[in-house]
């Protein structure tokens, strides 16, 4: 448990397979199930982002899916935007870009260390200060492009917002 310990404490991202690794290039002959075992014991798990980012608020409007049998023939008609983390040393921080669908161009990106939606505005505003905007505007329905603040945005700007459904 000390080595388990010891090795958490400079790779907190490491969960028990890995662990497992580390402890057998030590010379211990040890199997998952027991790191697993004694990692759970210990109240320690590997630090990494969990599948679904972002979650929608049911609160929030949901717009429809506006892009099926789309045919994407010219800059400007789609953009669309998402969140990405970018693995750190200690930590991550996340990627906020919106991109040009024909072009795939990306019309502006920032860097956060939270998920918060503010960071995505300022994106989606940086794009917009071009003085050239889409038709549609894509996105999934995660928190941060659901929310008043974001769609209000393109609303004010008559930007038709097109979001993804589950899956």
């Amino acid at each position: 448990m000390r080595l388990i310990d010891e090795q958490y404490t400079k790779t907190p991202f490491y969960g028990s397979p890995r662990m497992c690794c580390v402890l057998r290039q030590m010379g211990y002959q040890i199997n998952e199930k027991r790191v697993e075992r004694l990692m759970r014991l210990m109240g320690i798990q590997a630090i990494y982002p969990k599948k679904n980012l972002t979650k929608a608020v049911k609160e929030h409007k949901k717009y429809p899916y506006l892009l099926r049998g789309v045919k994407i023939e010219r800059p400007n008609q789609v953009w669309s935007t998402d969140i990405t983390y970018i693995r750190m040393r200690r930590g991550f921080l996340y990627l906020c870009a919106v991109i040009d669908w024909r072009s795939r161009m990306v019309l502006s990106w920032r860097l956060s260390n939270t998920q918060d939606g503010d960071f995505c505005i300022e994106t989606l505003k940086d794009a917009l200060a071009t003085g050239v905007k889409p038709e549609i505007f894509n996105t999934d329905q995660g928190s941060q492009f659901t929310s008043p603040r974001y769609t209000k945005v393109l609303l004010e700007e008559g930007i038709q917002i097109s979001m993804d459904g589950r899956g």
